[in-house]
């Protein structure tokens, strides 16, 4: 996207961001206002969609621009730009300086396209349309502890939106991308394989965790496993022709119903959030295809992370109202695994928002 057009800046004071309008430094809301400003939430998540949606990050540059120098390259009305941005500021996403101009802050550059950290498909994923639907129904699921969502459009989750939300799935589909590259070489860094001669990871979408680990380790062979229509767009990297296509099998599958690989390490990443009977019958498969002593690392968001509860206990009501699925606690995770019958071992952090589980089948 263009960016404005950059003006000679200045190092007067009218350049320096504001913290926030009108807020003194340090000064906490009380409560009353505190909970009047999370009353209004939804206004802060569609004040971020909207800013990813009109590409304010790609068009604000490096030098201090103002609403009215903005709105033509975002197509936007000027002074109901102002406005959003003002209010995204309150929250630390972009800066006002003293001349009421708009510089980045840490988080508006992560919802630029080009930032290698970007959340900008994370953020439009969150705030979906069919979000929209389901929040209000919040206390119907917590009454009934089951998905609201065939009430509501009249199919299951995956149904709806792969027949009637094209545009939301390939939202879906690039922000799990997104989020599946930036944690890959977080758990590759992480990982000791030493020993290792072939590993399998279950579940592992387009397989950015395994090619990861591959490049790292030039002497394992590796397995993607998962369903057909998701082995089918694999990273390039793993599929005929990739440069880690030799080393590579690539295995269109469900876990839930077998697992026919043999390994020497298992890697499970953020599936085991369905129903409690699809996590259990995963695992079991996992025990019966693997050989004593072989390794399985689990890795997930956990409900009971402080760093990061905010974040993840989102994440769970929205399982709740989409599949009626959850996340997990570590007592909750460790249980499954031990009634799978795998033998528990150090928990990792991966890093702000994923810990990683070690097992070893007995």
């Amino acid at each position: 996207m263009t960016t404005v057009s950059p003006t000679p800046e200045t190092t007067s004071a009218a350049a320096t961001p504001l913290t926030a309008p009108h807020v003194s430094v340090g000064q906490a809301p009380p409560p009353s206002m505190r909970l009047r400003e999370l009353a209004f939430g939804a206004a802060c998540a569609a004040a971020v969609r909207a800013a990813a949606r009109l590409g304010v990050a790609d068009a604000l540059g490096e030098t201090p621009a103002s609403a009215a120098e903005l709105a033509p390259v975002v197509d936007a009305e000027p002074v109901p730009l102002q406005r959003l941005l003002r209010a995204l500021c309150c929250y630390g996403i972009f800066s006002e300086t003293q001349d009421g101009k708009f510089v980045h802050s840490e988080m508006s550059r992560l919802l630029r396209e080009d930032d290698p950290n970007s959340l900008r498909y994370i953020a439009l994923w969150c705030t979906e349309p069919w979000t929209w639907e389901v929040w209000p129904r919040l206390d119907d699921a917590v009454r009934s502890g089951t998905s609201v969502f065939p009430e509501t459009f009249g199919k299951g989750f995956f149904e709806y939106l792969h027949q009637d939300a094209g545009e939301s799935a390939q939202v879906f589909n690039r922000a799990m991308t997104t989020s599946s590259v930036q944690s890959a070489q977080d758990v590759a860094d992480l990982l000791d394989l030493t020993g290792v001669a072939s590993v399998v990871d279950i579940g592992g979408g387009q397989g950015h965790v395994l090619a990861s680990l591959l490049e790292k380790h030039p002497s394992v062979h590796g397995t993607l496993l998962d369903l057909p229509g998701v082995v089918a767009r694999a990273d390039a990297r793993l599929r005929e022709g990739g440069r880690l296509a030799d080393r590579v099998r690539i295995v269109p599958g469900d876990c839930r119903e077998d697992i026919p690989v043999e390994a020497d390490l298992y890697i499970i990443k953020n599936i085991l959030e369905w129903d409690d009977e699809s996590t259990r019958r995963t695992l079991r498969n996992v025990v019966a295809a693997a050989r004593s002593g072989a390794r399985v690392v689990i890795i997930e968001n956990l409900v009971d992370d402080t760093p990061s509860m905010r974040f993840t206990t989102a994440m769970d009501l929205l399982l709740l109202l989409n599949v009626g699925g959850a996340k997990h606690t570590r007592e909750s995770l460790v249980g499954r695994m031990s009634d799978a019958g795998l033998r528990v071992g150090e928990i990792h952090p991966v890093n702000a928002y994923l810990h990683a589980f070690e097992c070893v089948v007995p």
